[in-house]
């Protein structure tokens, strides 16, 4: 095995979201295997502190405070990264988010919002960035494992992360003539700051249970690493493909495991 394959030097990589949680530990992890990083967020303090994170590693960088959910900014965006920096080899489509409520609670103005913020943006970002993408390149959606099952309290949310399974899949079939392949990550339990509380708010964590079969939580630097490995050429034959890094709860179901490391339903 080539392990040289994993490295992304001379590569353009665009991460969203990438202020901090998910999204900043792809960007640190691509800039150490040696590509060029342009990143976005709506949180300029916190985007700058990634942007100060990626110099300080000798990395060439682009960054735009934005809102993915409007498609005329991400246009320019793109734009901009491809005259700053040239084409883009890999796009990490992260920004989204969510909040918990019951259906019949939730606003149309709210669904609208979950919507956009969990497909439109990156039904956005795929559109602008296509032009610009080389051939060959690398599509990365972050969805969630909601896109698996139900999830009561989080249902629109759940239903676009389902949507950006399937938009992932046919980009697979649409895009493979040029040789891009379109991948998913599906995290959970991995906690971030932007949902910081969604956990407690929805009762996941139970007293008495592990929160997943490995018996712990993730970290964004575990999600990441799965993000860099869709990226890089060590998965150059995987398209339409969705990759759960949960730790083993979408394989578990509807089995938890106890404290004392039994398990039962």
């Amino acid at each position: 095995m080539d392990t040289s394959q994993l490295m992304l030097t001379g590569k353009v990589a665009v991460v969203t979201g990438a202020a901090r949680g998910i999204g900043k530990a792809t960007a640190l992890a691509f800039a150490d295997l040696g590509a060029t990083v342009a990143v976005c967020d709506l949180l300029k303090d916190e985007l700058d502190e990634t942007v100060n994170e990626l110099r300080s590693k000798g990395t060439d960088t682009y960054s735009e405070v934005i809102d993915v959910r409007d498609g005329e900014a991400v246009t320019t965006f793109f734009a901009a990264v491809n005259e700053a920096l040239g084409s883009v080899d890999v796009l990490v489509n992260n920004a989204g988010g969510g909040f918990w409520a019951p259906f019949d609670q939730v606003s149309e103005k709210g669904e609208s919002v979950l919507i956009r913020e969990n497909f439109g943006s990156v039904t956005n970002c795929v559109r602008a960035g296509l032009p610009i993408l080389s051939d060959g390149a690398s599509i990365v959606n972050v969805t969630s494992v909601e896109a698996y099952h139900s999830a009561p309290g989080f249902a629109v949310y759940a239903a676009m992360k389902a949507a950006v399974q399937q938009f992932t899949q046919s980009l697979a079939v649409e895009l493979g003539s040029r040789g891009i392949r379109v991948n998913c990550v599906a995290p959970d339990m991995i906690p971030t700051p932007g949902d910081a509380g969604l956990a407690e708010d929805s009762a996941a964590l139970i007293d008495g249970l592990q929160p997943t079969p490995l018996g712990r939580k993730g970290t964004v630097e575990e999600c990441a690493a799965v993000i860099c490995f869709l990226a890089s050429d060590m998965s150059s034959f995987v398209t339409g493909s969705s990759i759960p890094v949960d730790g083993g709860t979408v394989a578990a179901g509807s089995w938890k495991v106890r404290d004392d490391g039994s398990w039962g339903m």
